[in-house]
């Protein structure tokens, strides 16, 4: 989830900044200060960090060095305790925001339509590691199904047990996204690592998707390929549309996310990474040992700006460390991560 107030409140302004006008310091602080809702909005909760794949084109792989950690079950219920869901009527209002200042209908499909109208009334169950790897990840969906939060992770399809995955989708799982950048194997095996493949996901795949529909079962699943820039990437995501023609998926071709690391550069189509960032004062990731992070991309926790574990949310939204980040982002502070290792620009960009 995002706050979705926050991110319809600064809507002009974003415009404005994109037509090239240049603001004053004091007067954006200011504003977003006013916007911002001072209950914490929850983005995502890595319950594990642990991960059995090498994906070629993620940085933990080659970069992350943190200890491989679980979150406990009631930290989990701690956290999820302090936070809400959209109501109706609020869900409602975004929507229509999307539809008439995006122009992406609320029952189309694609990579914007599932940022603005799947991502922002969901919790995430992912993060720098592999949510099938959790033992409590069935349980997790029950809880946040039973306090009317929407639930979706994103996992390797290799890692499917269908017994514990037709679990989650009785447990009220809303969205689950399986990762596929390949209809052949060895081409899979040389993305994803050698614990991935495309065959026998596809068969645990079709599996699903026949218990679904005996079943009745409301879990949306998608289907997803990364464009990473290959010279054959149409022609393999024409093959992997044509895999689940007919089916019942929500398929989309996905821009990557980070790629300041990386030497070919390649842009985005993505909504998300071509506007300023809004997370410091629109949602708060949760690590898989408890700490409140800056985002979801902090995959080493270089920025921790609370400890979930001793503090209530509400106070590390509200502390000191937040408060003293979101100044970084106006100021564009020279060393920080957000600066020096993040494709998404930032709100000191814009400032006169």
């Amino acid at each position: 989830m995002f706050d979705i107030h926050f991110y319809m409140k600064t809507h002009e302004l974003k415009k404005q900044f994109e037509a090239g006008k240049k603001f004053d310091k004091e007067f954006l602080m200011k504003k977003f200060e006013e916007y911002r809702a001072k209950e914490p909005v929850v983005y995502n909760i890595e319950t594990t960090n642990a991960c059995n794949m090498r994906c070629k084109m993620c940085p933990r792989t080659t970069m992350m060095t943190r200890k491989i950690e679980n979150l406990p079950l009631d930290v989990f219920v701690k956290i999820v305790d302090q936070i809400r869901p959209w109501t109706k009527k609020e869900w409602g209002t975004w929507q229509d925001f999307v539809e008439k200042e995006y122009g992406i209908p609320r029952d189309s499909t694609g990579e914007n339509h599932f940022f603005l109208h799947i991502i922002p009334q969901v919790i995430q169950l992912h993060g720098y590691g592999e949510p099938l790897l959790a033992k409590d990840t069935p349980e997790h969906v029950k809880i946040l199904h039973e306090k009317g939060f929407k639930s979706y992770f994103s996992c390797n399809p290799s890692n499917v047990n269908v017994e514990t995955t037709e679990q989650m989708f009785k447990n009220g799982l809303d969205y689950i996204k399986y990762s596929m950048e390949s209809v052949d194997d060895i081409k899979h095996k040389e993305i994803r690592g050698t614990a991935s493949n495309f065959t026998e996901s596809y068969k645990k795949i079709l599996k699903l998707l026949e218990l679904k529909k005996q079943h009745d079962y409301k879990t949306t699943i998608i289907i997803t390929m990364l464009d990473l820039n290959q010279p054959n990437q149409k022609e393999e995501y024409r093959q992997l549309k044509e895999a689940f023609k007919g089916k019942d998926v929500y398929i989309y071709i996905k821009s990557e996310d980070q790629q300041w690391y990386r030497k070919d550069y390649h842009g985005t189509n993505s909504v998300h990474w071509s506007e300023f960032c809004k997370h410091p004062w629109m949602s708060m990731t949760i690590k898989s040992n408890g700490e409140a992070a800056m985002c979801m991309e902090d995959f080493n926790n270089e920025i921790i700006l609370g400890d979930a574990t001793k503090e209530s949310l509400y106070d590390i939204w509200n502390g000191e460390k937040y408060k003293q980040f979101r100044l970084d982002h106006f100021n564009c502070t020279p060393g920080l991560k957000c600066v020096e290792k993040c494709d998404m620009k930032m709100i000191g960009d814009y400032l006169s």
